[in-house]
């Protein structure tokens, strides 16, 4: 993976497949090794997990029982060195929920990134002042106060510019619903500005915006998801609810989540086609 778009979170993640690919290939359970180190069984698992950072000590302790070499070693230590960087997300925790924060530290080491949206414009998407109205739309249930509208809607910009403006973009393909293009979110002007920015950003040679017509088939009976792709990591995808925000890591679910995809984007207009359905909206909301 390129250093530049190298994400801490995706680091975590990788050092511990690491540590339980060396620890299976000892052919020692996590609650085995755990003994041996004189450890609990659930910091084995937890460092696994990567619920838990290791120390450079229970990285060495880890390397000695599982019996690698020096360059492995060392490997480790540097995933462990680029792990503790802290991502620009990160200046966001207080503001974003937890899972959310999560998906933005795989999103940006993400190679290839495809969404299926019903019901808004996408995030990646949206211009200040649509993700503004669509904030304040959720405060009678989230209770966000002014100031966290405002850091949320900079955290959204934000990772407009870190993820479909960095040297290396991940590949965009997005479906959505042509309810999204007549859901009104603030003055009518929001909406012709949104559809105006919709077309623009559908212009960029990394992006792709394919439009599900209302008199099409609409194959998948699910909410938004997104699925995301890594050159050196399993595919994952991403659920948000309400409440709550859940990861589909499982390989055979994943994979019913690109079919479901592919399904539903061969459903869609094509990208010229959405094109100009996206211009009709803006003409409409010129009125």
């Amino acid at each position: 993976m390129p250093t530049q778009q190298g994400s801490p979170t995706v680091r975590r993640l990788r050092l511990g497949q690491e540590l339980r690919l060396l620890r299976e290939r000892r052919k020692l359970t996590g609650a085995k090794a755990a003994m041996e180190l004189g450890w609990s069984p659930s910091k084995i698992s937890r460092i696994e997990a990567a619920r838990t950072m290791p120390s450079t000590d229970d990285i060495k302790a880890l390397v000695k029982l599982y019996r690698v070499d020096g360059d492995k070693l060392d490997e480790l230590i540097g995933l462990l060195r680029d792990a503790e960087q802290r991502g620009w997300w990160e200046d966001y925790e207080d503001v974003l929920p937890e899972e959310y924060t999560r998906f933005l530290g795989l999103e940006a080491e993400a190679t290839s990134q495809r969404s299926w949206e019903p019901q808004l414009v996408p995030g990646l998407l949206q211009t200040e002042d649509y993700a503004r109205e669509v904030i304040l739309a959720s405060r009678g249930i989230a209770r966000i106060t002014h100031s966290g509208v405002r850091s949320r809607v900079e955290a959204r910009l934000d990772r407009q510019r870190r993820v479909l403006h960095r040297p290396e973009p991940c590949r965009l393909t997005v479906v959505l619903d042509e309810s999204a293009l007549m859901r009104r979110f603030g003055e009518p002007s929001v909406m012709r500005e949104q559809m105006e920015h919709l077309l623009e950003i559908s212009l960029l040679p990394h992006v792709s915006v394919h439009v599900l017509t209302l008199d099409s088939l609409h194959p998948v009976n699910t909410g938004t998801f997104i699925h995301l792709q890594f050159a050196e990591f399993d595919d994952v995808v991403y659920l948000e609810q309400l409440y709550t925000a859940n990861f589909v890591e499982d390989l055979q679910r994943v994979a019913g989540y690109e079919i479901a995809f592919d399904h539903v984007k061969s459903e869609a207009l094509d990208e010229n086609e959405s094109r100009v359905l996206i211009q009709r909206k803006a003409m409409l909301w010129r009125r």
